[in-house]
């Protein structure tokens, strides 16, 4: 999964492109493009990992089904995320469109091909295999360790990082996915924005409060940081 809780400076693959998936770069990629519609189900969970996506646009939730009905979002992926390159033969996760959502899609045994003769490609995979690796590892403290106003702050800080456009965070997902994925409940995700609101460190636009405008950065970046 590519959502990262914690940032680095490495250089790693971020589109088709960089991985050397086009095909005009080889005969043996075809790439492919299709849209879901809000809510629409691009793979299930078990299903064989036939196929490697990137998002074009929208966004997309990666989530397992847990035994007791419960819903735990492992990724978001957001505009130019790769997603659904497994390290077995069956997907791990279900991936559904949070909103009206295109994806390019690669087959993976022509990937697999190409990464044989071409070392750049094969350094790129492994890049990418790290860099799951590294979400699951930042997540699991996430979720084990960390406060509900301290797993909220670091979710903010990472959507700033990828969504912010002018001053403005807009959140594709609801207040559900977010708490799905921090592993709380909807009212107190709800209770810890309305905190940060209470203190000035951000502001809701519109509504369904899913643009949000950070005010104080370093306050919040002090939030994530508490031991």
């Amino acid at each position: 999964m590519f959502v990262r809780i914690t940032a680095d400076s490495a250089p790693r693959p971020n589109s088709l492109r960089d991985l050397g998936m086009t095909s005009a770069s080889n005969a043996l990629i075809s790439l492919s493009e299709f849209s879901y519609r809000k809510g629409t189900e691009i793979y299930g969970e078990k299903e064989p990992a036939e196929y490697v996506y990137q998002v074009k646009s929208g966004a997309v939730r990666g989530y397992k089904l847990l035994s007791d009905g419960r819903r735990q979002i492992g990724a978001f992926h957001l505009t130019g995320d790769i997603f659904g390159l497994e390290n077995g033969g069956e997907h791990r996760f279900t991936a559904e469109a949070i909103v009206d959502t295109t994806v390019r899609l690669v087959r993976r045994q022509s990937l697999e091909m190409v990464a044989e003769s071409d070392a750049m490609v094969a350094r790129n995979l492994l890049s990418m295999t790290t860099t799951n690796l590294q979400h699951a590892e930042d997540h699991m403290l996430l979720l084990g360790r960390k406060t509900s106003l301290e797993r909220v702050a670091a979710f903010l800080l990472e959507m700033d990082a990828r969504l912010t456009a002018a001053g403005v965070l807009a959140l594709p997902m609801s207040r559900r996915d977010i708490a799905d994925y921090l592993g709380l409940t909807l009212e107190t995700v709800s209770r810890v924005l309305s905190r940060l609101h209470e203190l000035g460190i951000l502001g809701f636009i519109g509504n369904t409060q899913r643009q949000i405008v950070l005010l104080d950065r370093h306050q919040l970046a002090g939030l994530d940081l508490q031991p």
